[in-house]
């Protein structure tokens, strides 16, 4: 079997569409290791690739009023038990264009693996970005991710963001997002993790409210069991009249884990409004019972709610 093939039957496995490869009209990027293995773009859409010694590096423009039919999709792979594998991504919305993205990062074997996202993204004014990113990496734990995103969302623009890492191992992660907002800007960050075992997950995001009436929410949903520990910082600043943020935080805690939540606000601007929340615990008593009462085991009842959080 090829390693397109590989790759594609990894992403089927980890829940994605393997027919997506073969869409033209469906732009894509399909990555094992520092190897380009396929690629297309569409109308719209300027792509420019290159393999380095580690990985790749793209650079990616959605043309000024360009409304992007169908989501572009980014598979990114090390399909062997050990790597590395380096991202450099320079993604760009000119003014008044849209586009979503799906992303599938897929490490089935990993036992000593290392993927390194480095990404800088603008969205011009009117823009709107949505980006989703799954990731799976098989159940050896030996994987450590360290994606890092520099963003600035224009005047009017919207940045939607999705991370998802709730089947398999997780190893080591840590992510650190900063995005600033410009007048009228929307920003939604939203981190779903499940750790088990010795997993390692620290994630932080930060957005600056810099122009006025820009709004964010920050939504973290982390849930760790067995000797996994997680730190989860969230940091918003208001810093422009009529600017609102959110900070939402929940943690779920089971055996011997441990969990760290920390919310930060910061406003320099008196007519700016940031709050927050964080909430670090164990499984709701009620709705275990309520659940056992239907017919359902202990453990089937914690996998019920852990799933229902990290929805």
């Amino acid at each position: 079997m090829s390693e397109i093939d590989n790759l594609i039957k990894a992403v089927a496995e980890a829940g994605g569409d393997k027919g997506i490869l073969a869409n033209s009209d469906i732009a894509h990027l399909a990555v094992n290791e520092h190897k380009i293995l396929s690629a297309n773009k569409v109308e719209g859409i300027e792509v420019e690739a290159k393999e380095t010694l580690t990985g790749i590096e793209a650079k990616v423009i959605v043309l000024e009023g360009m409304k992007i039919k169908n989501p572009v999709h980014l598979c990114f792979g090390v399909l062997h038990k050990r790597g590395t594998q380096e991202i450099k991504m320079d993604v760009r919305l000119e003014k008044n264009a849209s586009a979503s993205f799906i992303a599938h990062c897929i490490f089935p074997n990993a036992e000593n693996v290392r993927h390194i996202m480095d990404a800088v993204v603008e969205i011009g004014e009117g823009a709107e970005m949505r980006y989703s990113e799954t990731h799976y990496h098989g159940m050896h734990g030996g994987v450590e991710v360290i994606p890092k995103a520099v963003v600035k969302v224009g005047k009017n623009g919207r940045y939607f963001t999705d991370f998802n890492l709730t089947t398999g191992r997780v190893g080591r992660l840590e992510i650190d997002y900063s995005v600033t907002a410009d007048e009228n800007a929307v920003t939604e960050l939203t981190a779903r993790v499940f750790g088990h075992a010795n997993d390692d997950i620290h994630i932080k995001e930060k957005v600056v409210l810099a122009g006025r009436n820009s709004r964010s929410i920050i939504k973290t949903r982390v849930a760790i069991e067995d000797d996994a520990q997680a730190e989860v910082i969230g940091i918003t600043e208001g810093c422009a009249e009529g600017a609102r943020g959110h900070v939402d935080c929940m943690e779920i805690i089971k055996d011997k884990a441990v969990a760290k939540a920390i919310p930060i606000v910061y406003v320099t601007n008196p007519l700016a409004k940031v709050t927050h929340e964080a909430a670090i615990g164990s499984v709701d008593k009620k709705q275990m019972e309520t659940l056992m009462a239907h017919g359902l085991s202990p453990e089937e009842a914690v996998d019920v709610i852990v799933k229902g959080i990290l929805r």
